[in-house]
């Protein structure tokens, strides 16, 4: 009798997820008050990429004995100070610390309450121009989607040089002949590592969705491109950033770029500049951004989907109506109609024609009008249009929320980053002055996205219906006070800037 109510026993506590048996051993986390969700932290996925495997691809990770505890963050991965700028104030940048290169790990938040409920899952990667950033900003947390029966899991990746430096040498002691796309490996690792493990915590391997913003929408964009991510999920969210017209370079170009950043460091070869310090080596730059590399990209992202050979999946995706940036410090109508002439010349007409800034005001928002649309509308319109014409459900938002703020964070309108919040369940993290019908909108915003997560479809009971997004009809959702739908407003612009952005 003793032995059968302990084999009884050991079944049961298999069933629930105080600990949990993972790739490299077990780990343990911690709960919400009311017991509702199980929140893991710190999980290492990979390997530490450091000493001689800085620039690297990212490595197994190494077992460890006994129950690892999980219950806060690992370090974010090496960057500058995170400082309030503009219109971000903390609550939209990471800790201060730790800050390391030690930065490969992982969160699971998830409502299951055992793992066999096979619950959607969502990977969220973090944008930062693949030069800052990390998973534990407030914004990013998991907890609500986690109460809304979907697994959350959030990833760090390598970013700036420790992500994204090639060089000749590194090159050539890699296998596939590549280099640069360290950030982006780290990120298939961590798909992996879902794929793998993330059964153990009530999750579904077959139904992911991966999810990100600005760098991480790009992010989002070079894994849908990537032959490398076949298989690793199924749906894609795509919030403000894609890679259509430009940000991506070749493997000759990164490595030419790449020699002259290490150049200023007194160091014969790879192997020394190993063993330099993550202090000296960060005084480096270079420019971070997806490299076509022939393994990761084997060919620039436009022409792996102009041939269809990009990964199929459903796809929601969409821009802020006030996320641009300005072309400098042009003062006025005629000093921004003369920059547009020396800079576009014999197609500056063209340009004027839907940027016209003829007077002061106007200037000004044609300005940011123009550095949204290129930046941001261009990139995310272009994907969408494409998605639909190859026969995959589409959806595609148009965020217009004036998002409050108070002091130096008032007047930004609909923002860079400024969906986020509302889009995750996740306005009680940042100090604002909400308004209900803020709430409203973060409601509805988190059920179409979780809906999305589960099914390919943003639509629900009691939700205004979001149509589907076609090549020829163009169908929005526009996210404001109110949420209302047509066809987009901005699609003749798009599609010019498009025809000149390609060539």
């Amino acid at each position: 009798m003793l032995s059968l109510a302990l084999l009884f026993c050991l079944g049961c506590s298999s069933q629930n997820l105080d600990t949990i048996k993972i790739t490299g051993g077990e780990i343990s986390g911690r709960q919400t008050a009311d017991g509702a969700v199980h929140i893991y932290q710190g999980i290492p996925f990979a390997s530490p990429p450091v000493g001689e495997l800085r620039w690297k691809p990212p490595q197994p990770v190494k077992p460890w004995e006994g129950v690892l505890e999980c219950t806060d963050f690992g370090p974010s991965p090496m960057q500058g100070e995170p400082r309030p700028f503009s219109m971000w104030s903390k609550e939209y940048l990471i800790r201060d610390e730790p800050i390391s290169e030690d930065c490969l790990y992982l969160n699971v938040w998830t409502g299951a309450q055992s793992p066999s409920e096979k619950r959607p899952v969502v990977i969220w990667i973090y944008g930062g121009g693949f030069n800052s950033g990390g998973s534990n900003v407030p914004i990013y947390d998991g907890e609500a989607f986690a109460r809304k029966g979907v697994v959350f899991v959030s990833i760090n990746y390598r970013v700036n040089i420790f992500g994204f430096l090639a060089h000749p040498e590194l090159t050539a002691e890699s296998e596939h002949n590549a280099s640069g796309n360290y950030g982006i490996q780290d990120q298939i690792a961590g798909l992996h590592w879902v794929k793998e493990n993330i059964a153990a915590f009530g999750g579904d391997p077959a139904n992911v969705t991966i999810a990100g913003q600005s760098a991480g929408s790009m992010s989002v964009n070079t894994l849908v491109a990537s032959p490398l991510a076949v298989g690793l999920f199924n749906k894609a969210i795509a919030e403000s950033g894609a890679l259509f017209t430009g940000g991506s370079q070749t493997l000759a170009q990164a490595e030419q770029a790449g020699v002259q950043a290490v150049s200023q460091f007194d160091a014969a070869s790879i192997e020394e500049l190993r063993a330099l310090s993550t202090e000296e080596i960060f005084k480096a730059r270079v420019n971070a951004r997806p490299i076509v590399d022939g393994y990761v990209l084997p060919k620039d992202i436009k022409d792996i989907f102009a041939a269809n050979e990009q990964n199929r999946v459903d796809l929601l995706t969409g821009w802020n109506e006030d996320e641009g940036f300005t072309l400098g410090s042009i003062q006025g109508a005629e000093g921004y109609q003369q920059q547009m002439r020396n800079q576009y010349g014999d197609r500056s007409d063209e340009y004027l024609k839907y940027y016209p800034g003829s007077t002061d005001e106007e200037a000004e928002k044609s300005q940011y009008d123009l550095g949204r649309d290129q930046i941001f509308g261009v990139q995310n319109y272009t994907w969408a249009k494409i998605q639909a014409q190859a026969g995959t459900q589409v959806y595609v938002y148009n965020f217009t929320r004036d998002v409050p703020g108070e002091g130096e964070y008032a007047d930004y309108g609909a923002f860079h980053t400024g969906e986020v919040p509302y889009a995750y369940g996740n306005l009680k993290f940042v100090n604002r002055p909400w308004e209900q019908a803020d709430h409203d909108l973060s409601d509805a915003m988190a059920d179409y996205w979780t809906n999305f997560i589960k099914t390919g479809n943003p639509n629900g009971t009691g939700l205004p219906q979001w149509p589907k997004f076609t090549a020829d009809q163009k169908e929005t959702i526009f996210l404001g006070k109110e949420i209302t739908s047509g066809p987009l407003p901005d699609a003749e612009r798009l599609e010019f800037l498009y025809g000149v952005l390609k060539r």
